[in-house]
């Protein structure tokens, strides 16, 4: 394993934890307290806030901010200038600190480019938030969510295939798991 490399162009503050063979590139800015994983790529000018968690082998791509509240899981996807906040009714003139909620975004999700997670739901395993979709409510876990307001338009595999359904048995046509079905819900088969 490798050390984390960190770009000369951003700024890590002290109290930091980098796992081993991490990138953080170009013109970043990692908070006090942020725990990054081994084997994460931070995209070019990214912004991770104090006391964010973030697991391992997660990539977030460039121009993305994740604000104090949110949790990355291992094997999580960040798009493009995604979008995370973390105060439902912000003023700038009204500091709500104390009002921060909490962003959960389990392993192995995908957040496409340019969507917008509103703080305060929880990111389902295996989800795929389509790009510039607008998250307002939980997302249950290898739901495909796409629109603004974003709506579940189908379940997808844990390789990120969209699943044929049957009733209650979804299958993945790239890699042949098996998943039930129950109503808002879907669980794989095994393992």
């Amino acid at each position: 394993m490798a050390k984390p490399y960190v770009h000369e162009s951003s700024h890590v503050e002290p109290d930091v934890t980098i796992g081993e063979d991490t990138k953080i590139w170009y013109f970043c800015h990692v908070r006090r307290g942020a725990r990054i994983g081994a084997n994460c790529n931070i995209g070019q000018n990214v912004f991770v806030d104090y006391d964010v968690t973030i697991g391992n082998r997660v990539k977030i791509q460039n121009n993305v901010s994740v604000y104090h509240g949110v949790t990355i899981e291992d094997e999580v996807f960040v798009g493009p200038s995604a979008v995370f906040t973390n105060v439902i009714n912000p003023r700038a003139f009204i500091e709500r600190k104390e009002e921060i909620l909490k962003t959960p975004v389990r392993r192995g999700a995908t957040i496409g480019a340019n969507a917008t997670i509103v703080c305060g739901y929880e990111i389902g395993q295996y989800a795929l938030i389509g790009a510039g979709a607008v998250v307002t409510r939980d997302v249950p876990p290898y739901a495909l969510i796409v629109g603004s307001p974003a709506k579940r338009k189908g379940w997808v595999c844990r390789c990120c295939t969209t699943l044929k359904t049957t009733g209650t048995t979804g299958l993945c046509p790239r890699c042949g798991k098996t998943y039930r079905i129950d109503g808002e819900s879907c669980h794989s088969e095994g393992s």
